[in-house]
């Protein structure tokens, strides 16, 4: 039986559900659809940050941290590192620079 799925799910994002010898630690199908809602998430949020950004005049950090404190609420259905990973790379895909302090 063969494993067609193609998407590449970066070392980053592995290393929130890796142990310390790099083991998964949760099942296949679970680390793939996390993955998939944390991309998908970062993705659909573009367009809000830049939209916060414009509408308020803040910093690019700015509208980070007020994103993040959204990630960082139970409701998000993000779970451990993922609400920093998920503006981690909300940051890379609007070029804006990323200042670690952001993770939380």
């Amino acid at each position: 039986m063969s494993d067609d799925y193609q998407v590449f799910i970066p070392p980053s994002f592995h290393a929130l559900h890796a142990d310390a010898r790099g083991r998964l630690q949760l099942p296949l199908a679970e680390f793939r659809a996390r993955y998939e809602l944390c991309e998908d998430l970062a993705q659909a949020l573009t367009e809000r940050a830049q939209l916060i950004r414009f509408d308020l005049g803040v910093t690019e950090g700015d509208v980070l941290l007020r994103i993040g404190q959204g990630l960082r609420e139970p409701a998000s259905g993000l779970q451990g590192a993922e609400p920093g990973w998920v503006l981690h790379r909300l940051a890379e895909l609007l070029d804006w620079p990323w200042d670690e302090a952001l993770a939380g």
